[in-house]
């Protein structure tokens, strides 16, 4: 007897078949391209986003703003000093008075039994005031001291007087003095009086008031600081003196 055929089932293409896995993840949705689109959407044209908040500015300090009105405040200062000082100089045309040293004369240059050397010089001082509308009050109070090789020989003082407008005035000054063990001093200016050159230093220190036209200001202290050579220091003698040479100071 002939083997019966076997007969395998096929697949019906027909019969409806069991599902497979999505494609798409769940929660997104399927363009009509079949691409997967995002969750959540453009927004509809006509609705623009809304711009993140910026920052608030910072506001200064106000430190920072008492620092920039310090500054400015200096600025206008200094501006108006300089226009306050250019009008003085415009107005008055200020210059420097002029001093110089004429003669000076020894009446006493001698070393007594106790070591002590008592020394007098008259000096005689020319002062010139050049300026128009400027004059000056010497005030008391000054000082002029003779020094060599550091040790004061004597001192004297200016008389109180007034200088007016390109005014000229000659100053006799006495000054006096004593120093104490100078048999060193008195041996070293003999060694220099033999060679007809004798340094000698003088301080000035003179209180003055200046007076523009009709205004008066404030005490201003004058010094003054010179270098002199002479060529003897003699008593009862006529020095002559060889170079000088002299510094000026004014200060409030």
């Amino acid at each position: 007897m002939a083997d019966h055929q076997r007969i395998h089932p096929a697949n019906d293409v027909e019969a409806p078949q069991a599902p497979t896995a999505p494609l798409v993840a769940r929660g997104s949705s399927k363009s009509d391209k079949g691409d997967p689109v995002e969750e959540h959407p453009h927004p509809p044209f006509g609705h623009a986003i809304p711009p993140a908040p910026s920052k608030p500015p910072k506001k200064r300090s106000c430190c920072c703003k008492c620092l920039c009105w310090t500054i400015c405040l200096l600025i206008l200062f200094v501006i108006i000093i300089g226009i306050l000082v250019g009008i003085f100089f415009l107005v008055f045309r200020p210059k420097i008075p002029k001093y110089s040293i004429d003669s000076l004369r020894t009446t006493q240059f001698t070393l007594s039994n106790n070591m002590s050397l008592y020394a007098s010089f008259d000096v005689n001082i020319t002062s010139r005031n050049p300026n128009k509308k400027i004059g000056i009050y010497y005030e008391g109070g000054s000082h002029i001291k003779v020094y060599y090789t550091g040790i004061q020989l004597c001192q004297g003082s200016l008389p109180k007087f007034y200088q007016g407008h390109r005014n000229t005035t000659v100053i006799t000054v006495t000054m006096t003095g004593q120093t104490q063990n100078a048999t060193d001093i008195l041996q070293s200016l003999q060694a220099q009086q033999q060679t007809g050159s004798i340094p000698l230093y003088l301080r000035a220190k003179v209180p003055v008031k200046i007076k523009l036209g009709s205004l008066k200001l404030p005490k201003w202290k004058f010094s003054a600081r010179c270098n002199l050579v002479v060529d003897s220091l003699d008593a009862d003698n006529t020095i002559r003196i060889r170079s000088s040479s002299c510094k000026f100071r004014l200060r409030l």
